[in-house]
């Protein structure tokens, strides 16, 4: 049983050690444990500082692309290196290392394909009170979204299974912590949660510069998410809303028919055919979103044929030209 822990970076040189350090070395039922770092463009001595500690994998951007693909390209090179399981964690030593038991502990004894850690959202001092507000606002929105109960659909600090790890997909280009959630959800994945702890923030995260952008973004991933695997309901939802104001119309000229004063409200008609009519569009936009949400399904099960293909052939043919295999000596310093 092979792990590779996968850490994203983005001029990370001041903290990744620490992140390092921190990361386990044994954990019983695990046979092997690797790191793989992904630089996303970074500009600093961030690579240098991960070979120089003995990470095990490098894969590198020419320029920052951001958290969500830099998570997926970790992924997939985590696949084609032999991964058994994948721990997803922050160079910013947010999480504590030693939790990383914790989350692969649920997939080791089968009982969950993926593993998210909750963090104490309400004892972490460094989130305002509004920050953790919107946390529980945004993990309800999630959990509603997809069907599960994970208290904290923004931890990035989690654990896959490779089969779990070749089904995702990831779309956005801003984070993958919501929409892998609502994807694991709706393709009935065996997904849960563990308490984890977490250390003193190091520095300010940079996935969003102010809060109202933070809403902006996690909201819009929500809404493309469900949009994307439930677009039957979601376009259902919007067609009801004008359908039932313009049958209310309709029923209000009726009233004034049946009352004699019916000439004087034809308008009401007008109004109610087009809000009717928009309805039923609606609901035809919903039908063809369903058609090609199947067709995705589909194109999903090939990627992830494709996926395990090459997984076999990177294990058979060394076939990982992308992904930097780096020779080191012990990590205790001995040759």
């Amino acid at each position: 049983m092979k792990l590779i822990i996968q850490i994203p970076c983005y001029n990370e040189a001041n903290t990744l050690t620490i992140a390092l350090d921190a990361l386990p070395k044994h954990i019983d039922g695990i046979d092997e444990i690797e790191y793989l770092i992904i630089n996303d463009g970074s500009k600093d001595d961030t690579v240098r500082v991960a070979k120089d500690w003995g990470v095990d994998y490098v894969v590198s951007f020419p320029r920052n692309k951001g958290l969500a693909r830099g998570f997926m390209a970790g992924l997939d090179a985590c696949i084609r290196s032999g991964a058994d399981i994948i721990v997803n964690t922050d160079a910013d030593n947010q999480y504590c290392g030693e939790d990383i038991e914790k989350l692969v502990r649920p997939i080791l004894n089968g009982e969950a394909e993926i593993v998210i850690g909750e963090r104490p959202i309400d004892d972490i001092d460094d989130f305002s009170p509004l920050k953790k507000k919107l946390q529980h606002l945004g993990s309800y929105v999630v959990r509603k979204a997809s069907a599960t109960d994970i208290p904290d659909a923004p931890s990035g600090f989690r654990a896959f299974s490779k089969d779990a790890a070749m089904h995702l997909n990831v779309v956005n280009q801003y984070t993958y912590t919501l929409e892998t959630i609502v994807q694991a959800g709706r393709n009935r994945m065996a997904i849960t949660s563990v308490p984890v702890r977490t250390n003193p923030e190091l520095r300010k995260s940079r996935l969003f510069s102010t809060m109202g952008g933070y809403i902006k973004k996690s909201m819009l991933t929500i809404i493309r998410a469900f949009l994307m695997y439930r677009p039957l309901t979601f376009f259902s939802i919007c067609g009801l809303i004008p359908f039932v104001i313009g049958v209310a119309y309709v029923i209000r000229f009726l009233i004034f028919f049946a009352g004699g004063n019916g000439a004087g409200h034809t308008q009401s008609l007008i109004i109610a055919s087009m809000l009717i009519m928009i309805g039923f569009m609606t609901f035809i936009l919903g039908l063809q979103a369903d058609v090609i949400a199947a067709n995705r399904k589909i194109l999903e099960d090939v990627q992830y044929r494709i996926r395990r293909m090459e997984a076999s052939s990177a294990g058979e043919n060394g076939y990982n030209d992308d992904i930097e295999k780096v020779k080191h000596t012990d990590r205790d310093g001995d040759s």
